[in-house]
């Protein structure tokens, strides 16, 4: 890794027998865990956690699979169920001595926010997601022609071996595809992040072709299991994203607010990188979670 976020430190920080998180940590105050999506590192934080370390401590991993963490064969569902992640990011800030923290993901990140909320209640104060949904209810939103827009997910859904195959086979067309259509304004993304992210995304292929095959298939029972048995998001939670709803079909607060009875709903004209695309609206939505 040759870029980092200016006056953050790095370490590495084990959180499970097989995995070592790589991880930057910069700012003092109250801890917020930042989580970055696909297919990105944590370096999509670096503006949002440059202003928040002003007065919090601001912890920006990259998550099990992805970046310069440690990404540890899939034996088994378990390996990249979103539950095995959130229990990384609960292990790594106790780790740093914080045992309670808020927690802010975007993409996947916020799908391990979300299973960390659910499962560790005790120790997230604040929840933010950004530009999704629930694992549950993505799967539920998608259908017809308009599902063609995550075709990503059926196909990293597949069985392993052929997902594996044919995206390393073009990895940086594969990866660059996303980066380029959901990137709007490219200057977002300097040349130079964007190679960082296609770097690390080509050297992840399996384990990030894994962590989508759960979210087709543990991560949909460990939903189901929480709706059955009524289990919500009790802290406060804030969610930012695009006008997906007007696309598909559906009512993503009222989806939302199943999950989150105290909830902040917000539809940004910022693309799907909002954190690199729009960074002060993303600080200022986060800072006002912060304050509730």
């Amino acid at each position: 890794m040759t870029i980092t976020i200016p006056d953050f430190e790095y370490q590495r920080v084990a959180v499970d027998d097989d995995v070592t998180l790589n991880v930057a940590v910069g700012g003092s105050g109250s801890p917020v865990v930042l989580l970055h999506g696909f297919p990105q590192t944590h370096l999509m934080w670096r503006h949002v956690a440059a202003d928040l370390a002003a007065d919090h401590t601001v912890i920006c991993p990259d998550l099990r699979g992805y970046g310069d963490s440690d990404k540890p064969v899939a034996r088994d569902a378990d390996t990249y169920a979103k539950r095995t992640m959130a229990a990384d990011v609960v292990t790594l800030a106790r780790r740093l001595g914080h045992e309670r923290f808020a927690l802010a993901g975007h993409d996947r990140g916020a799908l391990v926010a979300v299973r960390a909320g659910l499962d560790h209640p005790d120790a997230i104060t604040h929840l933010a997601a950004l530009d999704v949904l629930p694992t549950l209810d993505m799967w539920d939103v998608l259908h017809g022609a308009g599902a063609a827009v995550a075709f990503h997910l059926y196909l990293m859904a597949q069985p392993p071996g052929l997902p594996e195959q044919m995206i390393s086979a073009s990895a940086d067309a594969f990866f660059g595809h996303f980066l380029d259509l959901w990137g709007g304004n490219p200057d977002a993304i300097p040349a130079a992040v964007r190679a960082e992210y296609l770097r690390a995304s080509r050297e992840a292929v399996p384990s990030i072709v894994a962590d989508y095959r759960a979210s087709a298939g543990i991560d949909v029972d460990h939903d189901r299991a929480d709706r059955a048995a009524g289990n919500r998001l009790t802290m406060p939670v804030t969610v930012v994203q695009q006008d997906w709803g007007a696309v598909l079909g559906y009512d993503a607060d009222a989806l939302w607010r199943a999950w989150a009875p105290d909830l902040a709903h917000v539809t940004t004209k910022a693309g799907h990188f909002m954190a690199e695309q729009a960074p002060a609206e993303v600080s200022r939505e986060l800072r006002r979670l912060l304050a509730r």
